[in-house]
């Protein structure tokens, strides 16, 4: 079976970091954990929402690295003295990853009620017409 690339398309050039994008989406291998919600709030803006009840703001990071938007969490657990007869609220470890494309933004995060929100704005693509000379050889 031949694999088709963007490259295969004679007519899409310049299109191989989009390949390259896709591959590092599909092999970042999220987990369900924790569960979060992605919504458009306007035509160029979006809020990613996480679930992250029991975690505290000292207890999460967020980085944009290499566009890519990197959420991680991780709980300093002091069960020293306490005894769990039932354990069902998780409150393991995570790392929580999203492509940013070009000109997506992260802005600010906020903290209410266990929901973490990251708002993320697009700016607006500008409409570029140029005009090439010919030039004689």
């Amino acid at each position: 079976m031949t694999k088709m690339t963007l490259a295969s398309y004679p007519h899409m050039l310049g299109f191989e970091q989009l390949e390259r994008l896709l591959e590092r989406t599909a092999k970042s291998g999220n987990e369900g954990y924790p569960p979060f919600n992605i919504e458009q709030t306007s035509d160029f803006s979006y809020r990613i929402t996480l679930a992250v009840a029991g975690f505290g703001d000292d207890d999460l990071t967020i980085t944009v690295e290499d566009r890519q938007l990197v959420i991680r969490g991780r709980l300093d657990e002091d069960t020293e003295g306490r005894v769990f007869l039932h354990r069902g609220i998780a409150g393991r470890q995570f790392q929580r990853s999203f492509v940013l494309a070009d000109g997506v933004d992260v802005g600010e995060a906020i903290m209410e009620n266990g929901l973490l929100h990251i708002d993320l704005t697009r700016s607006k693509p500008e409409t570029v017409v140029q005009t090439i000379n010919i030039k004689k050889g």
